[in-house]
């Protein structure tokens, strides 16, 4: 059976933690947007959860607004599923519903009221092969790529005609 992904933020710490959840086990299928759940089964106890979201598996955005589990096609003036580039804007758009169906791929959520764990120690750690350049490293290849700009500058001035006068760089 299909897994759901739930992607849950906590707003007092301003993190987020994904996981990856079974349908039949997570107890969303036939949830709405803005129902509160526990938990427990996403693998924190303790904790509850309100839906504030979700796509399909095609990548379709739910809506509050959109009762039922199917898709629809509606016109849109604003997000979630359109982001009018001018004012006043309006497109008809495929969305999904709000109701948590099967065909559901990612579900977003926050976190209502705590549990007894800290909620940066539920979200799993990064792995070593994963982490970013330390600062020193960083600095280093910035001024590796300087000397390259010099050279350029050099060859510009060699080219110019033998009458000319040079100009005056501004610093």
């Amino acid at each position: 059976m299909a897994n759901f992904k739930i992607v849950v933020s906590d707003p007092k710490s301003r993190k987020s933690y994904q996981t990856e959840v079974e349908q039949a086990a997570s107890g969303l299928v036939g949830k709405k947007i803005g129902d509160k759940v526990k938990g427990d089964p996403f693998g924190m106890a303790g904790y509850e959860i309100e839906v504030t979201g979700g796509s399909d598996n095609d990548g379709f955005p739910m809506r509050r607004d959109v009762d039922g589990t199917g898709r629809k096609k509606i016109i849109l003036s604003g997000p979630p599923g359109f982001h009018p580039k001018i004012k006043g804007q309006r497109k008809r758009k495929s969305i999904r519903g709000n109701i948590i169906s099967p065909q559901i791929a990612q579900i977003n959520a926050k976190v209502t009221k705590a549990g007894s764990t800290a909620f940066d120690k539920l979200a799993p750690k990064k792995k070593e092969g994963a982490e970013e350049k330390p600062a020193e490293e960083k600095k280093e290849a910035k001024t590796e790529e300087k000397p390259k700009e010099e050279k350029k500058e050099e060859a510009k001035t060699a080219e110019k005609k033998p009458g000319e006068k040079p100009k005056e760089e501004k610093k």
